[in-house]
């Protein structure tokens, strides 16, 4: 496990300054949370957003290499990946979500919280509870 770790915090230290990851199906966007306004993905974007105290934080690591792991289920979902590890700073998003610590957070295209949990989560569970979102399953019957 430890190395399984320590690979995936290489993984993401060599890819979060590209700010995406590439992969078949597209890029998933990773975001700074001082870089951008929630504003602009009303509707357009499913915000996810980890929150750390400090890119260090083994939950930080371990949410970022199980998303790298498997982004294109987030990609279909239009979702675009904020992260936000420095408590000091006060982005926007911060000051709105207010975390406590580590937390996943994903918003509905409406701004609305989807879902708040303060451990990793797999892609998997993700997802699943996007396609629990009452705008999502409207997306699906649309098709």
């Amino acid at each position: 496990m430890k190395r399984v770790l320590s690979f995936a915090i290489t993984v993401w230290m060599a890819l979060a300054p590209n700010g995406i990851w590439a992969d078949e199906g597209g890029e998933l966007p990773i975001l700074r949370a001082e870089d951008v306004s929630l504003d602009d993905y009303l509707w357009t974007a499913r915000p996810l957003i980890v929150f750390a105290d400090t890119e260090a934080d083994p939950r930080f690591a371990e949410q970022m290499a199980r998303l790298a792991a498997r982004p294109a289920p987030l990609l279909e979902r239009d979702v675009v990946v904020i992260i936000d590890t420095d408590p000091d700073g006060q982005s926007d998003i911060r000051s709105t979500l207010r975390p406590r610590g580590f937390a996943v957070v994903i918003l509905q295209k409406d701004g609305r919280v989807g879902l708040r949990r303060p451990s990793p989560r797999d892609v998997r569970e993700l997802t699943r509870a996007i396609d629990n979102f009452a705008l999502r399953q409207d997306e699906l019957r649309n098709r």
